[in-house]
């Protein structure tokens, strides 16, 4: 399977993969993708919502994985917090 791809091929609410099931470099790709769709402003306004939602879910995703990333590191260094609550 092509890692490149994104979407499952068919159209209407499910084309995109859970947004939960991406590695950070899939929700990453997704979202530089999702942004150039949106400069170019060719789409009616309830498109460029969901895309806009989409880019917004993606970059949560993108964030989850890079504070997880920090934590290990924290962790591998020894200088690990107190989880927060």
């Amino acid at each position: 399977m092509n890692d490149n791809v994104v979407g499952s091929g068919q159209a209407g609410q499910n084309a995109f993969p859970d947004v939960a099931d991406l590695s950070y470099e899939q929700a990453r790709d997704e979202l530089i993708e999702t942004v150039k769709i949106l400069e170019l402003g060719q789409m009616g306004l309830d498109e460029s919502l969901k895309y806009w939602e989409r880019g917004e879910s993606l970059a949560r995703r993108c964030e989850e994985h890079l504070d997880g990333a920090a934590r290990r590191v924290e962790e591998a260094l020894g200088n690990v917090r107190p989880a927060e609550d």
